[in-house]
């Protein structure tokens, strides 16, 4: 692909593509896309997220997928960061906690040195990994692989890419399902500032496993009580954090944040599974309580060391650089929209959110990279609009941890009469992907991806 769409006879990047064929020829409709979200490496979605379709899809899709430009093996970008740093700070590009103080201070330091070493180390590439570059290149995929029209399903931040396709390209669209969606109105710090709300509307959820499961978790008997000695465990490892023989990672309470954060996005983590002793959210919660009091057990000790290592460990792709699926994320963030460029409003918004939203405690409103970022963006977005087809199915659970339920609202909006919304009573990131998905919804997808049967009308599914 060119690096630079203005400029397309110099610099070429790779992109790398992955296809699983349709499973019966004779009923093959042509291709379906598939992104994962993130945005992170995607050449695994087709089995990945493919094995949560309902075979009559498979049967009738080619499965493609790739690598957006800058991720993973499609020439991935990166500002420097090894996995020993990664650990010990656990800046892993998606929340940037501020001091138990509240205090910015260290988080604008970091955030100006990571501005200066993405631009040191991937300068050239930078201005141009845009989400509307990365749909420019899957309409060249889309060419090379000689489809006149092709299907699309895109989770979380593969929303917006599936819509931006869409406004580029409206000719080449067939059928699309976008789950979990990010509202189009809201970009860039705005965007982030959206997973505050959202944990606070997933919370009640994890509480009732908490009181469910008492007698491993012992954070009290009640949802009122569970949220209580929370917050209240939070602020403790805030105030004491606690070292642990083999890792550099402090024990705080912004890790406790941070994880249970991580974990609520899907309710496996609140299941017991085969040779595990508990649910991982019931360890994380068990084990950072009894670290706090001191009286951790070896095996609290060895789940806490896994858990800060093996987020990291499991995030580093071989042959690429170890940051990147932790870095990309700023730099398409960077690019799409500009962020504040002054520090005091970000000191203000996380003073703010820590108040209103004690979850994450003001992470999600501090600042990151993007306000330091060394070049500006190339242009503004495309405008998400209607394009006049009704060809858009928009899934979303109502406790969605990291794309709440008002930013797939604010889809809606902007796609006007040409999609459909279907809400699910559910918690957890990803309508498809859930442990235990509505049959109600995933029928939908099925009759809309195979027989073009769109609702005429929003609808709730149990």
């Amino acid at each position: 692909m060119p690096l630079d769409y203005r400029a397309p006879t110099r610099r070429t990047i790779e992109i790398e593509v992955s296809r699983i064929p349709a499973a019966k020829r004779e009923q093959r409709k042509g291709v379906l896309f598939l992104n994962g979200g993130g945005p992170s490496a995607s050449l695994d979605v087709p089995t990945a997220i493919g094995s949560f379709l309902p075979a009559e899809v498979r049967d009738s899709y080619d499965l493609v997928a790739f690598d957006p430009r800058g991720i993973g093996h499609s020439t991935p970008m990166d500002c420097g960061r090894d996995i020993d740093e990664l650990i010990r700070t656990q800046q892993l590009g998606v929340l940037s906690f501020p001091r138990a103080n509240g205090s910015i201070g260290d988080n604008v330091a970091y955030a100006q040195q990571m501005a200066k070493h993405c631009a040191a180390r991937s300068g050239e590439l930078l201005p141009h990994l845009t989400t509307a570059n990365i749909a420019r290149d899957m309409d060249r995929i889309r060419t090379a692989l000689g489809e006149r029209t092709v299907s699309y399903y895109g989770v979380s931040w593969g929303t917006y890419l599936g819509a931006i396709y869409r406004e580029l390209f409206p000719r080449t669209v067939d059928r699309m399902v976008i789950d979990s969606s990010v509202d189009p109105a809201k970009r860039g710090y705005d965007d982030f500032r959206t997973f505050s709300a959202a944990m606070e509307d997933r919370w009640p959820d994890l509480a009732r496993f908490a009181v469910a499961n008492n007698d491993t978790v012992r954070l009290g008997s009640t949802e009122r009580a569970i949220r209580q000695n929370y917050l209240a465990l939070t602020a403790k490892l805030d105030r004491h954090p606690v070292e642990l023989p083999g890792t550099t990672a402090p024990i705080n309470g912004n890790l406790v944040r941070l994880y249970t954060w991580q974990l609520s996005y899907s309710d496996a983590s609140m299941r017991s599974t085969p040779g595990s002793p508990a649910p991982m959210m019931a360890q994380l919660w068990r084990a950072a309580a009894n670290v706090a009091a001191g009286n951790a057990t070896e095996a609290d000790r060895a789940f806490l060391v896994g858990l800060t290592t093996d987020f990291v460990t499991k995030g580093v792709l071989k042959g690429v650089p170890h940051d990147n699926l932790f870095s990309v994320g700023w730099a398409i963030s960077c690019a799409d929209k500009a962020w504040p460029r002054h520090t005091l409003t970000y000191a203000l918004n996380t003073l703010v959110d820590r108040a209103r939203f004690p979850l994450t405690a003001g992470a999600p409103a501090n600042i990151a990279p993007c306000a330091a970022w060394k070049v500006a963006p190339t242009g503004p977005e495309p405008t998400i609009e209607p394009t006049g087809k009704r060809n858009v199915l928009i899934l979303q659970n109502l406790r969605d941890p990291a794309t709440p339920l008002r930013t797939a609202q604010g889809m809606r909006r902007a796609m006007g009469a040409d999609a459909s919304l279907v809400t699910v009573d559910a918690g957890g990131h990803g309508v498809l992907v859930h442990p235990e998905p509505s049959r109600c919804a995933i029928d939908t997808l099925k009759s809309f991806l195979t027989v073009g049967a769109l609702p005429r009308e929003d609808k709730s599914c149990p």
